[in-house]
């Protein structure tokens, strides 16, 4: 198939569930997540959040504005960065974005650096603190000027605007394929090309095995070229081992524009029913926003 060219709060007590291990050591309980409580930081960053994209929906006929395409959204701790520009509110990722779980191993020194780069950021925009206050969130200040030392101050900032706020759709948050492919299941160098991708080209797959790839073409747009190269697939599949051996090798993980893989990543660009992806490409059509689409057989 695949040619190798190269706080939570309250009680902390936990339901038992089945032991799940295999014969290497490795053993895994499954359990209930404990009650999960929503800070008053992440209530006010939330309500915060919904204020400013209002006034993008409001300003912006044209939803490509919006950070992430139209909601309704989910709140996503991704680093969100929000500042006022001239032009309107714009949000930029952090160097890092801190998981809400993530909270609980993360060293107050570093979450201090992610603190010290927003605000140098957010000075850098002078309009973003008034507009914030404006909006009601007056703890921006507090929240940019007060080193981060303890776990307090680490779960202010893990809730706070500045990082609890990505805007994204369902999909794209939590969404597991073939339906859809979120950030917390994918590989962010991968997935963040749902954002850019041309829309009638499909990145998520569906392989033969029924496991998921993310693909990427080999050449440019109109260059008729129907190779496709694997840059994500599951550890321990064909695809992934074949992946695994191209990285060790500093090669590529390549398919024929022949495969099931090329046809159904160029399907919304070939003649329907070709039975190979190189050539011209069609008219542009709208691809699938989300999920994997599956490769049919030649």
């Amino acid at each position: 198939m695949t040619d190798v060219l190269t706080r939570p709060a309250g009680r902390r007590e936990f339901e038992l569930g089945k032991n799940r291990k295999e014969s290497h050591p490795w053993e895994i309980r499954v359990v209930k997540h404990p009650d999960r409580s929503e800070s008053s930081h992440f209530r006010a960053a939330k309500k915060t959040a919904k204020k400013i994209l209002a006034e993008l929906e409001a300003e912006q006929a044209d939803e490509a504005e919006l950070p992430y395409g139209p909601g309704p959204w989910e709140m996503h701790h991704g680093g969100s960065l929000w500042v006022k520009a001239q032009g309107g509110w714009r949000m930029y990722r952090a160097r890092v974005g801190i998981e809400w779980s993530a909270q609980f191993c993360a060293d107050p020194v570093k979450v201090d650096r992610l603190r010290r780069e927003a605000a140098e950021l957010i000075d850098a925009f002078p309009l973003t603190l008034p507009a914030l206050d404006d909006l009601g969130y007056k703890r921006a200040r507090d929240l940019l000027d007060t080193p981060i030392t303890d776990a307090d101050g680490v779960e202010a900032w893990t809730d706070c605007l500045f990082n609890s706020c990505v805007p994204l759709s369902n999909p794209d948050h939590s969404g597991v394929l073939p339906k859809a492919a979120g950030e917390h299941h994918y590989p962010w160098p991968i997935k963040s090309a749902d954002y850019f991708r041309y829309d009638d080209f499909q990145l998520w797959v569906t392989l033969p095995d029924g496991t998921n790839a993310g693909v990427a073409p080999v050449g440019r747009r109109g260059s008729g070229d129907g190779h496709v190269r694997i840059v994500h697939a599951r550890h321990g599949t064909p695809a992934g081992d074949a992946l695994a051996e191209a990285q060790r090798r500093r090669m590529m993980a390549v398919v024929p524009p022949e495969s099931p893989i090329a046809l159904a990543a160029f399907e919304q660009q070939i003649p329907r029913g070709a039975k190979t992806a190189s050539g011209p490409a069609r008219a542009r059509r709208r691809g699938s926003p989300d999920g994997a689409r599956r490769g049919t057989p030649t």
